[in-house]
């Protein structure tokens, strides 16, 4: 079980979200996009949300500042939350702007909150799940695309309800988080996409 834990932590760590978003719209849109629009989506927004933060972690790490992946304590949270929050607030501006594709525009919007609303807990010293607020961010958003774009994505959004569950799971198991916290992420999670689906459906 513990491996298990470990491994769903991993494949399914927060820096895996925005990218896996961005392809499962690609994927799943009808909407004719050329292979370059796509390439100029996917590779700016691989590099800022995967990359960038992989290099920052080490450079925090040597700091001091930070030690370990999983960021397990308040302390360690606020410095990574602020710069994937600056890095978002990038690709809202610069990468995918309101007027260039709005669902994926608005899924970005949501992450964006889904982020400010954890930095806002640690003040309240709320460690809430960054994991559960990923996954449960991106079932809401296939979801949310199903509706839209009036696709059966039954399939993927089951694959997605037992994958939460998973991660919820491995989180608790593993001692990582309390329940409050990740319930907490849960509905930070769904919310945050939730909330912005007026603007795009």
């Amino acid at each position: 079980m513990k491996v298990f834990s470990n491994l769903i932590s991993y494949i399914l760590h927060p820096l895996f979200i925005p990218i896996g978003g961005t392809i499962a719209y690609f994927l799943i849109t009808p909407k004719y996009t050329p292979v370059e629009v796509q390439s100029a989506s996917i590779l700016p927004i691989f590099i800022l949300t995967v990359i960038i933060p992989i290099v920052t972690f080490l450079i925090l790490k040597n700091l001091g500042v930070v030690n370990t992946l999983f960021l397990e304590n308040i302390a360690e949270r606020k410095y990574p939350l602020y710069i994937h929050i600056s890095i978002l607030l990038l690709i809202l501006y610069k990468v995918i702007p309101n007027n260039y594709i709005t669902e994926l525009y608005f899924y970005f919007t949501g992450l964006l909150g889904a982020a400010m609303a954890s930095l806002l807990m640690l003040f309240f010293k709320i460690k809430t799940s960054l994991h559960v607020i990923g996954v449960s961010g991106l079932l809401m958003y296939l979801i949310n695309l199903s509706i839209h774009f009036e696709i059966n994505l039954i399939i993927a959004i089951s694959i997605f309800v037992l994958l939460t569950g998973s991660v919820i799971t491995a989180r608790l198991y593993l001692g990582a988080h309390t329940r409050l916290e990740v319930v907490t992420a849960l509905f930070i999670g769904i919310l945050s996409q939730l909330l912005t689906v007026r603007y795009w459906l």
